[in-house]
């Protein structure tokens, strides 16, 4: 059994607080809402990136009240670190993107180098129109801009809803930023 490198707690306590779950839910109200007014009667097939879209996937889907598919994709540069490296690819659902409106959902658009590189495959793959949302962008520079963020924040390692600190802690109720000494 593996665990965590430390405790909840004793990263929590170190961690600074940057968005609150109320604040987080009012995000994913706006996203919704401006999704709806871009993909309503689209049927769009909804691609979760996995692993930490699963958290932002599984509350915007219940806000988006139309017609829509859902599958993923799993492409990684983190595997349990703190430093992003090369894109490993896990699953690529090539064969039902063509033709389709697609939208990425990820927690957090750090580089942009995972979002571009998914834009590219489902644009390679035949996708009719690709768009992308994002619950977390970090205000930085960015490969690639979301056409959808819930909230934008400081460029520091982040943890909670789907982000995490070396492989856990995805499911903290805030964006909480590590302290300095924990990176």
């Amino acid at each position: 059994m593996k665990l965590p490198p430390e405790s909840y707690d004793a990263v929590a306590g170190r961690a600074e607080l940057l968005v609150s779950p109320q604040i987080m839910n009012e995000a994913l109200d706006r996203m919704a809402e401006a999704i709806t007014a871009r993909l309503a009667g689209k049927d769009p097939l909804v691609l979760c990136v996995l692993s930490g879209g699963v958290i932002v996937t599984g509350l915007l889907l219940p806000r988006l009240q139309f017609q829509l598919r859902l599958d993923y994709v799993h492409a990684t540069r983190y595997r349990g670190t703190t430093r992003g490296g090369e894109l490993h690819w896990r699953y690529r659902p090539s064969d039902t993107i063509r033709g389709e409106q697609v939208l990425i959902v990820d927690d957090i658009l750090d580089e942009g180098v995972t979002l571009e590189a998914v834009v590219r495959a489902c644009e390679e793959d035949g996708a009719a129109g690709v768009h992308t949302a994002v619950l977390v962008a970090k205000q930085r520079a960015h490969r690639r801009e979301a056409d959808f963020v819930g909230v934008e924040v400081p460029d520091r390692y982040l943890f909670g809803y789907g982000l995490d600190y070396k492989g856990y802690f995805r499911n903290a109720a805030g964006i909480f930023a590590v302290a300095d000494s924990d990176v």
